[in-house]
């Protein structure tokens, strides 16, 4: 007794976890209904795992399981849903990579669950084989044409013309999805809902149907199918656009465009949720957008479209053909192509090995062929399995030429990595060559050797300057000390008469000074410092710069010699650059570099002082 009621409430876990996941996701704020609807049933979708199911993969399902023979109000247990569940999930896992495999246990108990509670909600055990075949061919994955191609076959009759009180039927069974998300009462199935999608009463074939349930907008009760499909198909959509109410920068799902707010857009979130801001209404007409287009490209389509290159308006399906036709079945079938309009669950199989091309028409299969065709079915997968060496000579010839093509592109690479590693030992050479001194190649360079010359003769130039600036100083110092003596003169003369020794100007600015004499001669590389330079000149001169008595005429001789001393501290530091250019230039010219480097910028040439 207490093991069956760990059961039973265990059981009971699992019925209420796929339904506590998804108030997990906070759904509901979500302000429209139709919105609402569809993101609850994606997120059962893919909770489920079934969007990973194509619908032409369920089709075949139930052909595999035996469904395509059973009376549609035909009652099946849940044991026998669970083996159906269990052999499309498994099957699915055969077909994705390793990587990508799911759980197929938590699928098959989740799906279980809540079908059982979706379709069996007194409790019954049991679900009709139409319930099963609308909910799983709705909730599964593939496009909406090949889905509602699907689900009108198994409403119309032999003529390709639908039974009205089947599709009745159906929207019976397919409206309980939003029932089951608590959407009843927006999308729940009244006994007028056959007239909200067909007001008319004709004859409503394939293309209509399509037409119809396909619209823009489709049928009220209906609305939040093709939705469904388009959130699917713009989940991972990106729009660089910043939206106006949150102002985040980028967009990924719907983007919804004002009509009437110039540059307002929304992202999918604050629409869903009725935020607005600004002058913007949420009664303002919004436009949706499931993919973005730069503006080049709107403007190139709508020359495109003005100058009738673009239709202006394209089906939203293609047409089928209005006559019905009986399926067929090939030997052997291993991939599923939709062919005529009354497919009853029994489409146009591709065969997988050669075979003829010979057909048989249907007429009624019992049970018993059914079972006799899967069986044939399964034997010939074996046996294709085990003869894998053998195979038709249009698969020899296309993997001849297949793998003629690869060694053809390996030949190529490898040529073209000769190459390359010809060029790589060519370079290692050269720079090897290169690093080499050679005088031959100095002497080729013509570049290096004029910057050469450039600054021998600048250094000629300077020499020759600082010889002359030196001579000139050292006669300004014998004129220096000629003043000297005509300032000791006149100081004698004022004490003897008793005068002030600046009584008589006049005097001493009638004594005429021997202007320098600028020595033209060139002058080698002085070797000599500027302190040689007062060699010869007297000690009253070298006295009146030691004496710390201030007097106007020594002041001036002291800013006359601070501009000389000055003037040959600068000449002296250019001329250490110009040999230190001299000398890195020589050093280049022993290791043979080719590059010669950015003339330096010498110091600014000082002009001879004037007193």
């Amino acid at each position: 007794m207490i093991e069956e009621g760990s059961k039973s409430s265990k059981a009971t876990v699992e019925k209420r976890q796929l339904f506590m996941e998804m108030r997990a996701q906070n759904f509901d704020v979500i302000r429209l209904s139709t919105y609402r609807t569809a993101c609850k049933l994606r997120f059962v979708q893919k909770r489920c795992n079934l969007h990973l199911v194509d619908v032409w993969n369920m089709i075949e399902a139930f052909r595999d399981n035996g469904l395509s023979t059973l009376d549609h109000n035909a009652e099946i247990n849940v044991s026998r849903l669970e083996t159906i569940l269990s052999s499309i999930f498994y099957q699915l896992n055969k077909r994705l990579p390793t990587t990508h495999q799911i759980n197929v246990e938590q699928s098959i108990g989740l799906l279980l669950n809540f079908m059982v509670a979706t379709y069996d909600s007194e409790g019954h055990g049991k679900l009709t084989v139409f319930s099963m075949k609308s909910m799983l061919s709705t909730m599964c994955g593939g496009k909406i044409v090949d889905k509602l191609r699907y689900i009108f076959s198994q409403i119309s009759d032999s003529s390709g013309t639908m039974v009205f009180a089947k599709f009745d039927q159906f929207l019976r069974e397919v409206l309980k999805l939003p029932t089951a998300v608590f959407e009843g009462p927006s999308f729940g199935y009244t006994e007028h809902s056959v007239r909200t999608c067909f007001p008319q009463q004709k004859k409503i074939l394939l293309n209509t149907f399509l037409d119809v349930m396909m619209a823009d907008p489709p049928p009220q009760c209906l609305v939040w199918l093709p939705l469904m499909h388009r959130l699917a198909n713009v989940e991972n959509v990106f729009h660089p656009v910043e939206c106006s109410y949150c102002r985040s920068e980028s967009m990924m799902g719907f983007r919804y465009r004002c009509q009437q707010c110039h540059g307002y857009q929304l992202c999918q979130n604050c629409f869903w949720r009725g935020h607005a801001s600004g002058p913007h209404s949420n009664q303002h007409q919004m436009k949706e957008h499931s993919s973005w287009k730069s503006p080049a490209k709107k403007l190139s389509h709508a020359i495109s479209k003005s100058l009738g290159c673009v239709p202006i308006g394209e089906p939203p399906h293609p047409v089928f053909p209005e006559a019905a036709e009986r399926p067929q079945d090939l030997a052997h079938p291993t991939q599923l192509k939709p062919v005529s309009n009354n497919m009853n669950d029994t489409i146009l199989m591709s065969s997988g090995a050669p075979t003829s091309t010979k057909s048989s028409t249907l007429e009624s299969p019992s049970r018993l062929d059914e079972e006799h065709r899967l069986i044939a079915r399964y034997a010939a997968r074996l046996a294709a399995e085990a003869s894998n060496s053998t195979c038709p000579p249009t698969d020899l010839s296309f993997n001849f030429d297949a793998n003629k093509q690869q060694r053809q592109l390996i030949a190529e690479l490898e040529n073209k990595n000769r190459e390359i590693l010809q060029e790589i030992q060519r370079l290692r050479l050269e720079h090897e060559q290169a690093s080499q001194p050679t005088p031959e190649k100095a002497q080729q360079n013509p570049t290096l050797l004029a910057e050469l010359r450039l600054l021998r003769h600048r250094k000629d130039e300077l020499e020759k300057r600082m010889s002359a600036l030196q001579e000139s100083r050292r006669e300004l110092m014998v004129q220096l000390e000629g003043l000297m003596r005509l300032l000791k003169d006149e100081e004698q003369k004022a004490a003897q008469t008793g005068g002030s020794p600046h009584s008589s100007p006049s005097h001493s600015a009638s004594c005429t000074m021997p202007m320098p004499i600028r020595s033209t001669s060139a002058g080698s590389t002085p070797t000599h410092t500027p302190q040689d330079c007062l060699a010869g000149v007297g000690d009253d001169v070298l006295d009146a710069f030691s004496q710390g008595v201030p007097r106007n005429l020594r002041n001036d001789l002291l800013v006359a010699a601070d501009s000389i001393t000055n003037t040959m501290s600068s000449l002296v530091k250019e001329l250490h650059s110009v040999d230190d250019g001299l000398e890195d230039e020589e050093v280049n010219m022993r290791n043979g570099r080719d590059k010669v480097s950015a003339p330096r910028h010498y110091g600014n040439r000082h002009s001879t002082p004037s007193f």
